[in-house]
């Protein structure tokens, strides 16, 4: 017989949920960091989209106009990644794929984030080259997109290493409860399978 706040036969969690309530608790995260995401994405990209109306535009030249436009491109496609939730949940909708669909999309928006940051980094270097000119605009903007790098990834894995580290040392298992690999590569717990 299984002990109180272990995992039993009826695939309860260390959260002591069902396979069901996971992903709709997974799902319910997803929304809430897609929600952050989208308005970034949705906020640039309109102020992009200006961009071209506005009479210095017709002052860049060929490379800056070529910058512009990969700029507005990996703008839609985050934008169209970070919405792309949205499509999945109507198509799988009432086919009791809800694991599949959290699976799915948290890679979309994991795709959606990285497109979101390579957009802030090309419109900054875009700015900046405008601003300031070219010889400290790509200095500035590779400094900011490291400072990216390691909030949205060096820092956090940083912390997620910790934690199985002490975990290790303190002789809790590797894949306890909450934190046991998922197929997507990652811990298999929050949005795109991190742990909260």
């Amino acid at each position: 017989m299984a002990e109180p706040g272990t995992d039993s036969d009826h695939g309860r969690t260390g959260r002591r949920e069902s396979p069901d309530e996971r992903a709709d608790r997974r799902w319910t995260d997803l929304l809430q960091e897609v929600r952050v995401a989208q308005t970034g994405s949705q906020v640039l990209f309109g102020f992009l989209l200006s961009v071209v109306f506005m009479p210095r535009f017709a002052q860049l030249g060929g490379f800056d106009r070529g910058l512009y436009v990969v700029t507005v491109v990996l703008g839609a496609l985050a934008t169209g990644s970070l919405a792309a939730p949205v499509a999945y949940h109507r198509i799988f909708a009432g086919h009791r794929l809800k694991p599949q669909l959290v699976d799915a999309a948290a890679r979309l928006v994991t795709i959606g984030l990285l497109l979101l940051a390579l957009t802030i980094g090309s419109a900054l270097l875009l700015l900046l080259r405008t601003a300031i000119g070219s010889a400290i605009s790509g200095w500035i903007t590779g400094a900011v997109m490291l400072w990216f790098v390691s909030c949205w990834m060096l820092i956090p894995l940083r912390h997620r290493w910790r934690r199985r580290h002490d975990g290790a040392c303190t002789g809790a298992p590797e894949d306890a409860p909450g934190q046991g690999s998922h197929p997507s590569g990652f811990g298999g717990d929050g949005p795109a399978g991190r742990p909260p």
